[in-house]
């Protein structure tokens, strides 16, 4: 009994080192910027969107180069339509997304799978009539061939069906009336947060941002100040 005591006492002494050396090393990381690339024109709009601890890539639902409405389908929402002209994206853990509602919702078990890697992912589509500038939304003007790479960046995070469409999560559980969620590829991890996928976004696209960050907090950092006005 004594021995399982002091096995027990080093294994929580090691995972308390352990998750300090990921908070720091985390920390570090997300104060490293990565700088946008240079002399590209202003030619497309999209947004950046938090609600304080999750952010969302918004971009035009549709454009020259793409109509999201034949992917993230209205009929899919309960309100939304083709005249919607923002379109929100997010990803994160599957089981958290739609069996977590409010954080008192929470369960170890959606926790402990999350963190692991263990669950599997959802992408969470909302379209907005409206988008508004502020401390929780950056606005950021990009060229067309990084507009092109950030949709390609997008769509490959959708799990695809047989015929090419989306594969659209039929659940109860949506958070408002125009927002949908769909089968993401890989899986939410403590290496892989929603916010590391949206900060991944940017950089694929040529966008300032962290070299790497779990946190909306370090996400918003380095990539408040690339705004741009046509």
């Amino acid at each position: 009994m004594k021995r399982i005591l002091i096995i027990s006492i080093k294994g929580i002494g090691y995972f308390k080192l352990a998750l300090l050396g990921y908070v720091i090393v985390a920390t570090l990381l997300s104060k490293i910027t990565v700088d946008e690339e240079r002399n590209t024109p202003n030619e497309i709009v999209i947004y950046i969107l938090t609600n304080g601890v999750h952010t969302d890539i918004v971009v035009l639902s549709r454009t020259a180069q793409i109509d999201w409405t034949e992917y993230i389908k209205p009929e899919h929402t309960e309100a939304a339509t083709n005249e919607y002209p923002y379109l929100a994206l997010g990803w994160g853990d599957k089981d958290f997304y739609l069996n977590t509602p409010v954080w008192a919702d929470l369960k170890f078990s959606t926790a402990f799978n999350a963190a692991t890697g263990l669950g599997a992912s959802a992408i969470h589509a909302i379209y907005y009539h409206h988008i508004v500038e502020s401390e929780n939304c950056i606005k950021i003007t990009v060229s067309k061939n990084q507009h092109m790479r950030l949709i390609g960046y997008l769509k490959n995070s959708f799990e695809i069906n047989e015929n090419g469409s989306f594969k659209h999560i039929n659940t109860p559980n949506n958070y408002n009336t125009t927002d949908a969620f769909y089968e993401s590829k890989e899986s939410y991890s403590l290496f892989k947060t929603c916010n590391s996928w949206a900060n991944s976004g940017l950089k694929f696209s040529g966008q300032k941002a962290a070299f790497w960050t779990a946190t909306d907090t370090g996400f918003f950092e380095n990539t408040r100040g690339k705004s741009a006005e046509f």
